[in-house]
């Protein structure tokens, strides 16, 4: 039982800090490394977010460092991954995100009918990175933002949904949703729209985040579409836009299945997955509705706050 306790605890303590979240190219990335009380020597290495090995393991000692010097394989990533401190075997603190900050993949679009022939949509059906514009080959490394990793977990009146979020896919609306919950934007906010079934007759989506609760509020500034590979499936979130593919800002939705939802990809760009509450989002979905047209709830189920805690040890 005491054992249990402090391992707990020395995961709740942060042991490796960043001495600034962003990086840049000829700075390197500097952390600080604090271990535990009795442990001389730990070792870091690099994991992706299904916690495949991305770096060999590195010995470290108490101190600060240059990563990028110590972990070398930094310099080459493309996509965010996770640096964790091991001692004696086990995962202490939480780990950092790493993110490389990469020119944008802009999206290529067109305008497309939809299926009642009457109107249109804008249609992204590609992606150029905006650095070939200038004749680069590949995308363009400015640094890095590194950043202790968070779920965010969801309190809502029907109970706790928790989000395991993907910087790896989207690291900007990853950083953005982060910025949001912990400037405290989402409380008192509420699922202002629900739609059980898509047109089709399939489970498609819940939405919330929406300051004023009419489907039109927002945070002030639209925020760039990045292009998620994440497949829209139940449970994932993903953030909701109007016609314009960089129309995002802080609403987002909840997917309610992969056959309602699937026609989402590529369209939307989904940025995390349930982990804890799937009963919760089910429950939301199958609220009254008093406008089943617009979606809208007959009482809208609230959004107390959105926390972000400490991924769970694995």
């Amino acid at each position: 039982m005491f054992s249990t306790i402090l391992i707990s605890l020395s995961f709740v303590l942060q042991q490796v800090t960043p001495v600034h979240t962003y990086n840049g190219l000829h700075n390197g990335v500097v952390v600080e490394v604090d271990l535990p009380e009795r442990a001389d020597v730990g070792k870091l290495v690099l994991v992706d977010f299904k916690q495949q090995q991305v770096s060999p393991p590195v010995s470290i000692k108490a101190g600060t460092y240059d990563l990028t010097k110590r972990v070398p394989e930094i310099n080459q990533l493309t996509s965010a991954v996770l640096l964790q401190l091991f001692v004696q075997g086990k995962q202490v603190g939480a780990p950092l995100v790493i993110q490389p900050m990469l020119s944008r993949e802009v999206p290529v679009v067109e305008e497309a009918a939809r299926p009642d022939g009457k109107s249109t949509y804008t249609k992204i059906t590609g992606w150029q990175n905006e650095a070939e514009e200038d004749g680069v080959d590949g995308a363009f490394l400015s640094g890095w933002r590194v950043y202790e990793n968070k779920d965010a977990v969801i309190e809502t009146s029907l109970g706790i949904i928790r989000i395991s979020l993907r910087p790896d896919i989207a690291p900007n609306t990853v950083w953005n949703f982060r910025e949001l919950a912990r400037g405290d934007f989402y409380d008192k906010t509420t699922f202002h729209r629900i739609v059980p079934l898509s047109s089709k007759g399939h489970p498609f989506v819940i939405q919330g985040g929406d300051p004023t609760g009419t489907g039109m509020g927002g945070p002030g500034f639209w925020l760039p579409i990045e292009r998620s590979t994440l497949p829209h499936d139940f449970g994932v979130i993903s953030m909701a836009r109007a016609g314009d593919p960089d129309s995002a800002g802080c609403q987002f939705f909840l997917c309610l299945s992969r056959a309602g939802t699937a026609r989402l990809d590529n369209q939307y760009c989904a940025f995390g997955e349930t982990i804890e509450g799937s009963e919760v989002i089910r429950a939301i979905a199958a609220l009254p509705l008093s406008d089943p047209a617009s979606g809208k709830p007959s009482v809208p189920p609230t959004i107390t706050t959105i926390k972000l805690m400490d991924p769970r040890v694995n």
